[in-house]
């Protein structure tokens, strides 16, 4: 995966609110009371439906190219190095023990690094990165 931001549908009712849908998860609902308010929470929604997969150890699709009328919303900073290295490491084959090994640290740290909840400096993260033969770059685009 290398692009992290997923496609949403806006759909409005007649009451002026937006009921707000990902196909690339399922599990990820959600409405506001106008547009902007369904942004935010389609914002705060793809982190937790992400969040959750994460901690399960559950897939992490590949976010689909966005239809028309779709929007894309990216994952927060906190959260997508985190999918980056989950990613990469199913990609690899490789579990929290090998990175770990090949890292020399316990795997206590692999998991801290994958853990949503946990705060993981950048340089850990980009060195396991590394260590898969990966590398994270920062695209900043104009905000819609």
């Amino acid at each position: 995966m290398d692009r992290f931001a997923y496609p949403a549908q806006f759909t409005p009712d007649d009451g002026g609110s937006h009921m707000v849908r990902f196909r690339d998860l399922p599990e990820a609902i959600t409405s506001g009371c106008d547009m902007a308010d369904a942004v935010e929470q389609a914002a705060d929604c793809l982190q937790e439906a992400l969040a959750g997969r994460l901690a399960r150890r559950d897939a992490v699709p590949r976010p689909s190219k966005p239809r028309a009328g779709e929007r894309l919303i990216p994952v927060a900073m906190y959260l997508a190095p985190k999918l980056a290295l989950f990613t990469a490491m199913e990609g690899a084959g490789v579990n929290n023990s090998e990175l770990a090994r090949r890292l020399g640290v316990t795997e206590l740290i692999v998991r801290r690094m994958l853990n949503p909840k946990h705060e993981t400096k950048a340089g850990k993260i980009e060195a396991a990165l590394r260590a898969l033969g990966k590398e994270a770059v920062v695209h900043v685009s104009d905000a819609a």
